[in-house]
C-alpha cells in the first residue's frame, strides 16, 4: 500500500510528461458507451493502486505501455467521421492529465460524443469539463464505501473528500452518468454494498462489475463472485437507484 502523498506530490509538477499521455487505443467498443459505436482511448497514469486493477501496464508499467501521440489518435477519429459516433476517455485516470480538456475540444469539433471514466478524485478538472459541456455521460468507479476507500484502494490516508465532491457534482451537472463499482471477493459484503446504496441514494444507474482477472493486474489474490451472489447485492441495492444492473455474469 502506498502513501497518499508519496504517488500524487510530483505528479502536476511534472505538466509536459502529463499533459496528455495515451497508452492505448481501442477502436471499437460497442458496449462501453450506452447506445452509441465508439472508440476507447486509454490514457496513462492513475493516482490509486486497487490490487483489483486489471489494467495494470497503465498503472504501475508505463514504461512497458504502448505510447500513442494525440495526432495519431485525432488522425484515425477523422478517419471513422460518420462510422463511429463516440469517444470514450478512460485510463489509468484520465483526469491526472492536464491536456484533456484541449484533447477534447478537438473530439468534440470533429463531432463525436464524449464519454468519460473516472475514479473521482479529480472534482475540480471534472467540474472544468462540465461547465465546458465537453461531457456527455460519464462512468465513475465507486470503489467501497467510504469507511474502507483506504483499503480498496491501496493508498493508506486515503482523503475521500475529492471522491464525495464529484458525486455531487454529477448529481449537480444535468449530465448523464453512472456510478459503477468492481465487486471483489477481498474487498466487498453485503454490508458495504449496503453503505454505498445508502452514500450514493437518488442516482439514475448502478452497476455491480463482477472482477475477472485480466492477467494483468495491479495485486494478487483477488477472485470474483458467483452470478447468484452478484443478483443478490443487486437486489439489495434496487431501492437506492433507478436503475440496478450486474455486468459481467
Amino acid at each position: 500500500m502506498i502513501e497518499a502523498h508519496d504517488f500524487t506530490a510530483g505528479i502536476r509538477h511534472h505538466e509536459e510528461e502529463w499533459r496528455m499521455r495515451i497508452c492505448g487505443l481501442q477502436k471499437l467498443a460497442m458496449v462501453d458507451f450506452p447506445g452509441k459505436l465508439a472508440a476507447t482511448v486509454f490514457t496513462g497514469g492513475c493516482n490509486l493502486r486497487c490490487p483489483f486493477c486489471h489494467n495494470a501496464p497503465l498503472v504501475t508499467h508505463l514504461e512497458e505501455a504502448e505510447h500513442f501521440s494525440e495526432e495519431e489518435v485525432l488522425d484515425f477519429l477523422r478517419r471513422r467521421q460518420g462510422l463511429l459516433d463516440g469517444v470514450v476517455l478512460s485510463g489509468g485516470e484520465p483526469l491526472l492529465h492536464d491536456g484533456v480538456g484541449a484533447f477534447l475540444r478537438k473530439v468534440r469539433d470533429l463531432g463525436f460524443a464524449v464519454k468519460l471514466d473516472t475514479n473521482g478524485c479529480f472534482p475540480d478538472a471534472l467540474a472544468s469539463l462540465l461547465e465546458e459541456g465537453l461531457l456527455d455521460y460519464v462512468a465513475m468507479d465507486i470503489k467501497n464505501q467510504p469507511e474502507k476507500y483506504p483499503l480498496t484502494v491501496g493508498v493508506s490516508g486515503f482523503d475521500i473528500a475529492p471522491v464525495r465532491e464529484s458525486v455531487h457534482l454529477l448529481a449537480r451537472s444535468g449530465v448523464d452518468y453512472e456510478f459503477r463499482t468492481t465487486a471483489v471477493r477481498e474487498f466487498h459484503t453485503a454490508e458495504d454494498f449496503l453503505a454505498i446504496g445508502r452514500w450514493l441514494e437518488g442516482a439514475p444507474r448502478y452497476f455491480i462489475q463482477n472482477f475477472v482477472d485480466s492477467g494483468n493486474l495491479v495485486g494478487t489474490g483477488c477472485h470474483g463472485f458467483s452470478p447468484q451472489e452478484l443478483q443478490a447485492f443487486a437486489a439489495l441495492l434496487q431501492p437506492f437507484f433507478n436503475t440496478v444492473d450486474v455486468r459481467g455474469i
